[in-house]
């Protein structure tokens, strides 16, 4: 976790060359963007859905792999821009994936930290993290990575609204969620023994929120769930009136009045709720002059923290959960 900051300059550093290896993908006719990640890095390309979507103008959407590989679905790829992410490369089904979209007629970019791995040889063009190996098996500076990765990706190809200062900001930003860690540390001692728990956001942080529910799901084994704010306010709304912990993300921006008042409802259900982010009630933040395009990274680190510490007051390791690998082959 510590060395998100310096990982995180190092990519910022390498914007220009980003922009030269992707901006060309996209020179062409536009059809949209297919995303396809697994786990923590899909968490991640939730976050760049919805930047790409905006930055493009063109849709975006989640592969399913199974639809491919399981049911041998011959699907014409022609137009698209295809970006498969993964941490260690080395997932088969996503290399698999990859290479099915580049026959399909995409043009395919790997997102991944190891520039030599199977998934980067499937590509067209390769977003090299280049943040060194993770010691833990949760996944920390990879996904932030990630999720700065495809903001620079967006940033290439259109408007996200981030300024040319932000992206130097960025990891100072970051250091100084790290160098405040109480607030995190409260809201762990909060969940104290709690089985289960949610968490929401809406728009650009929903992907955070639910990087956030997982972290929390590997670190510790509780049930955690993300929700989109929107969906929350269907049927799964019940949940409210259960007493559950909900973890809420917010940021400046066109979502946070719908979380303010999603939280006021939440209450007013019964719910046993903590807001988060730079915003009015929250009881832990990040600098509020992140642009929203850029929140998401700071949101995923209180998240990290949060984990951690709830890891740690109930004695287990949060580098070595049981049951997880580094590489899960599916």
């Amino acid at each position: 976790m510590d060395e998100q900051p310096e990982r995180l300059s190092a990519l910022v550093a390498r914007r220009t060359e980003l922009r030269q290896q992707v901006a060309p993908l996209y020179a062409g006719p536009l059809a949209g963007t297919v995303v396809v990640a697994r786990g923590s890095s899909d968490h991640a390309a939730t976050c760049g859905r919805y930047l790409l979507e905006m930055a493009s103008g063109r849709p975006v959407a989640s592969a399913s792999p199974s639809v491919h590989l399981l049911y041998g679905a011959n699907v014409d790829f022609s137009g698209y821009v295809v970006i498969a992410v993964s941490q260690s490369g080395r997932t088969p089904e996503i290399a698999a994936m990859l290479r099915r979209a580049g026959e399909g007629g995409a043009r395919t970019i790997a997102m991944t930290n190891d520039a030599g791995s199977p998934l980067a040889d499937e590509a067209d063009a390769v977003v090299a993290l280049g943040v060194g190996d993770e010691s833990a098996v949760p996944a920390t500076k990879t996904v932030t990575a990630e999720i700065l990765a495809f903001a620079m990706i967006a940033d290439a190809i259109g408007d996200v609204g981030i300024a040319e200062h932000s992206w130097s900001a960025l990891p100072a930003q970051v250091a100084a969620v790290l160098e405040d860690p109480e607030p995190a540390l409260e809201l762990a001692r909060w969940l104290g023994g709690a089985d289960r728990l949610a968490t929401v956001a809406r728009g650009l942080l929903f992907g955070a929120a639910s990087e956030c529910a997982l972290k929390l799901e590997e670190t510790t084994g509780v049930l955690a769930t993300g929700f989109s704010s929107a969906d929350l306010r269907h049927g799964p709304i019940a949940v409210a009136a259960t007493g559950i912990p909900i973890l809420a993300f917010s940021h400046p921006g066109p979502a946070a009045a719908d979380l303010a008042d999603l939280a006021v409802n939440l209450r007013a259900e019964g719910a046993n709720l903590r807001l988060l982010g730079p915003v009015a009630g929250a009881v832990a933040g990040w600098d509020g002059s992140v642009p929203e395009a850029l929140a998401p990274v700071t949101a995923v680190v209180r998240g990290q923290q949060i984990a951690l510490g709830l890891a740690r007051l109930r004695g287990l390791d949060p580098d070595a959960p049981v049951g997880l690998s580094k590489v899960t082959i599916t």
